[in-house]
This record gives C-alpha cells, structure tokens and sequence, in this order.
C-alpha cells in the first residue's frame, strides 16, 4: 500500500537574506517523500540523479523509510537549480541546469505499479500523464502543475487533469490556467475541466480547498523566523498527502485535517535551509502544532 511519489531530484544553490547554501539536496520528489514519511511508513520515490549524486543523500531518504529501490542513477550529472530570493515569496532563478532531467522519463517497477497512492510532482504533463498509464487503479492520483507547463504545455495538462483526483496549484497558476480574475471563479472553473478536488496553496496564507459544494480554508501556522521557502509547497503536498494516505478514505474530514497537517510539514521545512529542519522532524512535533492550530483557529 504504497505512497509513490514522482517529481525531481535536485541539487540547489540558493542565497537570501540568511546566507547562502551551494549543492544541497532538493527537488520536489525528495521534499514531497520526506515530508510525507512523517505521516505515512510506506512512501517510495522515483526520480534520476547523475553519477555525482552525494551517497549521504540517499542516505537521509533510506533514514526517514523512503523506499529508493526505483531511484536512477543515469550517466552524467544531477539536475541542477540557483536561485536568489530578494524576499522569501518568490525565488529568482539565476541558473537552470536540467542535466539528467532532461531525459527523464520514469519506468514505473512491476512491484510499484499497483501503489493505491500517487502524487506527481510539477515535472512535464506529459511525464505525468505517462505514469498515470502504467499504474493499475490506484485509489487517488494527486498532481502539482506551475506556470512553465500552463504556459508551454496548456492542452497537455488539460488532459492530465482528467485523470486525476487532487490538484495542487496556487493562486497565479489558477487565474493563468482559467484566465479568471475573481478567484472563486476561477476555482469553480478548474473543477470542470476534471479534478474532483484542488487544493490551492497560498503560501504564509494557508491553503484553500475546493470540491463540489465544499470549501475549505485553513491558515498557515504562524512563525517567528523563515529562513527558506525553497520546496515549501512540495512539503504540503507531501504531508497532505502522507496524511490522506495514512487515513486510506478521504471523507471531509480527513480533508480539512491533512490541509492543516500539509501547513505544519511545510512550515517546518521553512525554518531552515534545504531539509535541515526537517531531518530533526517527528511525528509528535506535527502533532503538537497540530493541537496549537486548532486552538487558534477554533470558534464557537
């Protein structure tokens, strides 16, 4: 009963306000697999590396029970990303270097294929939609998307979206995709064009969750410090979806409970560069903010 995530595995450079980090481990597979590890004891990734890609690194996903059995390594170097950000909500790209990447084209394993849980990180639709046709009816299939795809592959990811379950995007992606200015429209829009759910990330903002005749909105948990926001939104997904996994049905409930849990696990990642806060993460410690958030927001 696997969690099968599939997205990229990089190597970042970034420089902000706190300080800068060179070669750190980063990519929306290993944010979204870690994060979910917390949630959910049966995660597996797929994603190349190049034949520069640190052992510790595999290491620290083998640590937190990620299963890395279908990691590839392919000759030549690893997907390699540096950016700036002048303020932490948004991240100026200085250098792109896909490497490996950007042949990648995953072959899921026979004994993956049957995992009931599927989160496609923000990698080409096409990629995304040639997973989706080697798996054997999985329960629910998440997926995220970012502007390059809306932009470059429109008809694509329109595609995609009808053979998934869960959206993940957020608030400039959503009014590029419907061309919608109203944001309620625009969330009642991209309900047709296939997600039974979209999960709409605002950042420090919380997450807003949208499904037929359900809204849902919960805040960001409040932090005295952001160190990084790089893979903040791969974290949620990873934590919503380890929690959804780890409740097997996601009734309404569940829902409303693994967005806040998707903006604990993110909030956590925040709080230091690349995964370091991460790796010090426990169960108890999601829960314990878990219990704070719902203090706060709680009203009678």
């Amino acid at each position: 009963m696997s969690l099968l995530i599939v997205g990229s595995i990089a190597l970042d450079s970034i420089e902000n306000h706190h300080g800068k980090v060179h070669d750190v481990l980063g990519g929306s597979a290993v944010y979204s697999s870690v994060s979910a590890s917390f949630l959910y004891d049966k995660v597996s990734i797929i994603g190349v590396v190049g034949q520069d890609f640190p052992k510790e690194h595999v290491e620290l996903l083998d640590k937190h029970g990620v299963n890395t059995s279908a990691l590839h390594f392919a000759d030549g170097e690893t997907f390699r990303w540096r950016g700036r950000y002048n303020n932490l909500n948004q991240a100026i790209t200085l250098e792109t270097h896909l490497n490996v990447f950007e042949k990648f084209n995953p072959v899921i394993p026979e004994d993956l294929r049957d995992s009931p849980f599927i989160l496609l990180g923000n990698i080409d639709p096409e990629i995304q939609l040639n997973v989706i046709s080697q798996m054997k009816k999985p329960k629910i299939i998440a997926a995220d998307t970012m502007n390059y795809w809306i932009i470059k592959k429109l008809d694509k990811l329109i595609e995609m979206f009808q053979h998934i379950d869960i959206l993940f995007i957020n608030d400039d992606e959503i009014r590029l995709l419907t061309q919608e200015h109203y944001i309620y429209e625009a969330y009642q829009k991209i309900l047709t064009y296939g997600p039974k759910i979209v999960v709409v990330k605002k950042g420090e903002h919380g997450v807003m969750i949208v499904k037929k005749g359900f809204y849902f909105f919960a805040p960001g948990y409040p932090l005295k410090k952001v160190m990084d926001t790089t893979g903040a939104g791969d974290c949620f997904s990873g934590g919503f979806m380890g929690y959804l996994a780890s409740c097997k049905t996601p009734n309404d409930k569940i829902l409303r409970q693994a967005a806040i849990i998707g903006t604990i696990t993110s909030a956590f990642n925040v709080e230091g560069f690349s995964l370091d806060s991460l790796t010090e993460l426990s169960k108890e410690k999601i829960d314990s903010r878990f219990d704070e958030l719902k203090k706060y927001t709680q009203f009678e």
